[in-house]
């Protein structure tokens, strides 16, 4: 599982498309929290990153779809998974390398935000403090969220073999799992009886509760299922094509 992940990491910071990712991610961030006035946290009028976590989903949408479009179809492409599968690796750990790999991109991703913390700390107002606590469980949120994003994208792109064809699929499948249920959930005809329970089976829902500073373990359960299905499907996928 590591040789898999190593060797996805040399790939990704070999070429541009890691530092591209982790350039493009802290740049969209930036300039919607600093600089545009509908996310700007400046215009606020008190010390809070409720912006930051209300965007970052939406960049990820992208980001880790364009991280993960070629992880498996690269491999068929290449020839190189019909060697892969000739040696001693269980696919479950081939796919589980990819996936540490995708996430190790993320989380070197997320990590350079946390100066947004010291940011907002030297804003706050005078003898206030910052909730620290909230501020960990959002950051918690955040990182099983794309965690459900990557291993949904790998499961995506285990269904064919063109990389573009990958990233649209995992970024409507990903737009749809985040967005899709809140949307339907949304509609007049739900409202006040079916939209709670139509809105449970989406992300979103999981990821604010989180983000609020309420650790719940239905939320923890719901993300950590999520990752193990796709995965598994990932793999099932992958033993059947060999």
């Amino acid at each position: 599982m590591w040789a898999i992940c190593k060797k996805e990491w040399i790939q990704y910071f070999s070429s541009l498309t890691g530092y591209l990712a982790i350039i493009l991610f802290l740049g969209l961030n930036g300039l919607f929290l600093f600089v545009f006035s509908s996310f700007n946290i400046l215009d606020f009028g008190y010390a809070s990153l409720e912006s930051f976590f209300t965007l970052a989903p939406y960049i990820l949408l992208f980001l880790i779809p364009a991280i993960t479009m070629r992880l498996i179809p690269d491999e068929y492409r290449n020839g190189t998974m019909e060697i892969l599968r000739t040696k001693p690796i269980p696919a479950f750990r081939l796919v589980g390398g990819k996936f540490l790999a995708a996430m190790g991109v993320i989380t070197i991703s997320l990590l350079p935000t946390i100066l947004y913390v010291f940011t907002i700390d030297q804003l706050k107002a005078a003898g206030t403090t910052l909730d620290i606590g909230t501020l960990l469980c959002a950051y918690g949120g955040l990182f099983l969220l794309a965690g459900c994003f990557a291993a949904l994208s790998i499961c995506c792109s285990s269904f064919t073999r063109n990389a573009v064809a990958a990233f649209l699929i995992s970024l409507f499948a990903c737009l749809s799992m985040y967005a899709g249920f809140e949307a339907i959930a949304s509609l007049p005809v739900f409202r006040g009886g079916a939209d709670y329970y139509l809105e449970m089976p989406g992300i979103a829902a999981h990821y604010r509760s989180i983000a609020r500073g309420v650790i719940d373990s239905r939320d923890i359960i719901y993300f950590i299922t999520i990752i193990f299905l796709m995965l598994y499907t990932t793999t099932v996928r992958i033993e059947k094509k060999n």
